[in-house]
C-alpha cells in the first residue's frame, strides 16, 4: 500500500509559478500512474493532470494545458506538478493520487490512494 504526501503549496500572486511535489512510500512507485486533482472552495474535486506508470503518456485538463506540467522521478519516488502562469481560479487544495498500472486517466475513481493535499492560493 502506498502513502502519498504532497508539499510545495503556498500563497502566490497571479502569474507566479509553483512546483508541487508528491512523495510516495510503502509501495513500488514505478507501477503507479500518478494524478493530480484539486478541490476549490465550494466546488467538487476536479482532475488536473496525470502521468502513466511508464511515464509514456501525460494527460491534462483543458484549463491547465500549456501552463502546468506533470513529471515523475521513479528513482526518487516523486511526482511533480510545475504550475506556471497561475490564476486566481487555480486556488484550491491539490491532491496527488496513485493508480496501479494505470494509464493516467482523468477519472478519480480509478485512483485507490490519495494524499491529504496541499493548499495553493493565488491572489489577484
Amino acid at each position: 500500500q502506498v502513502q502519498l504526501v504532497e508539499s510545495g503549496g503556498g500563497l502566490v500572486q497571479t502569474g507566479d509559478s509553483l512546483r508541487l511535489s508528491c512523495a510516495a512510500s510503502g509501495g513500488t512507485f514505478s507501477i503507479y500512474a500518478m494524478g493530480w486533482f484539486r478541490r476549490a472552495p465550494e466546488k467538487e474535486r476536479e482532475f488536473v493532470a496525470a502521468i502513466s506508470w511508464r511515464a509514456a503518456t501525460t494527460n491534462y485538463a483543458e484549463s491547465v494545458k500549456n501552463r502546468f506540467t506533470i513529471s515523475r522521478d521513479n528513482a526518487r519516488n516523486m511526482v511533480y506538478l510545475q504550475m506556471n502562469g497561475l490564476k486566481p481560479e487555480d486556488t484550491a487544495v491539490y491532491y496527488c493520487a496513485a493508480d496501479p498500472y494505470g494509464s493516467g486517466r482523468s477519472a478519480s475513481y480509478v485512483y485507490g490512494y490519495w494524499g491529504r493535499g496541499t493548499q495553493v492560493t493565488v491572489s489577484s
